[in-house]
């Protein structure tokens, strides 16, 4: 997406209330689809205890396949969420509030069993949780980025990309 997308790039120290937002969370989103889902998985740097992110949760609803994609996306909506696309990533589908709510902020993906999307977060989530190098020099990189691209999420978001990209080969190893 050639979009550049403006606001501020803050990057704060881990907070471990951040599990406590997505259960709110996800209490919701099972209340409403819970019969039509696998599972609903924190995912992103805030999942990850002990690394600085920005705070704003990913979260990603995991169905399994897209042939309840329909009926997911339908309730969905009557509880003020719209459905966006995927944005140009394959393997997830990007829902966003219609109206302000309680919660912290955060993005919300619906992505099948098997889609890349959702295979490359919980690739990436548990890789960082298992390699503590790995964890730290991402957390510098997010750190460092975050001042350079101060007004820019897309240019922090696209200099971290091949930093991630390698973290994937390297969980496709094991």
């Amino acid at each position: 997406m050639d979009v550049k997308m403006k606001g501020i790039v803050r990057v704060v120290p881990y907070d471990p209330e951040w599990k406590n937002e997505f259960l709110k969370i996800k209490a919701m989103i099972v209340n409403c689809v819970g019969d039509l889902i696998i599972s609903v998985d924190h995912v992103g740097s805030t999942a990850i205890e002990g690394l600085a992110a920005k705070p704003i949760l990913d979260i990603d609803v995991v169905i399994d396949s897209y042939d309840i994609f329909p009926a997911v996306r339908d309730r969905l909506s009557k509880i003020g969420f719209e459905h966006v696309g995927n944005l140009d990533v394959e393997g997830r589908e990007v829902f966003k509030r219609i109206f302000m709510d309680d919660f912290m902020p955060y993005n919300f993906y619906i992505c099948p069993k098997n889609g890349k999307g959702y295979l490359e977060h919980i690739a990436f989530r548990d890789y960082l949780r298992n390699h503590s190098e790995a964890l730290k020099a991402y957390e510098e990189l997010k750190m460092k980025l975050a001042k350079q691209f101060r007004t820019d999420i897309t240019g922090y978001a696209n200099a971290k990309h091949d930093f991630i990209q390698n973290i994937l080969e390297s969980s496709n190893k094991k």
